[in-house]
């Protein structure tokens, strides 16, 4: 199985994340995208950068656009590591591990400057709907 993962390269902890697959992503299973890219909607027309800023997008091998914890939980899957996080996918937990995401992601830059201290780079401060 394979996952093209689209992902915000102005977020630090997003990007910290995705340097941490690529480093384990011994057996080349995942293509990372940043939405920001220049040349982004010319390669993925049908990935629209805004929506994917504001969910995690990804894209198996077949096609299939996956979004949020599915894309998270599949890549660490991918990787062999944090067997754990499959926990986030049982039917019970699902509907409150994916509430909990979508407040992370749309409060992550914020959370990762407490977090990390590092808030996000010079560019990201444009208004984030000039994608």
């Amino acid at each position: 199985m394979m996952l093209t993962i689209f992902y915000d390269g102005f977020c630090p902890l997003c990007t910290a994340e995705m340097d941490t697959l690529r480093k384990l992503d011994n057996q080349k299973k995942l293509t990372l995208e940043d939405i920001h890219a220049e040349d982004f909607r010319q390669k993925f027309p049908h990935i629209d950068p805004i929506e994917a800023d504001r969910v995690l997008h990804g894209q198996l091998a077949n096609g299939q656009i996956i979004k949020g914890l599915e894309v998270t939980c599949l890549a660490w899957k991918l990787v062999g590591k944090h067997k754990w996080m499959q926990v986030l996918r049982w039917p019970v937990v699902r509907p409150i591990a994916d509430a909990s995401y979508l407040f992370f992601a749309r409060y992550r830059h914020q959370i990762s400057s407490f977090v990390s201290g590092k808030p996000r780079c010079e560019t990201c401060t444009k208004d984030r709907c000039d994608l």
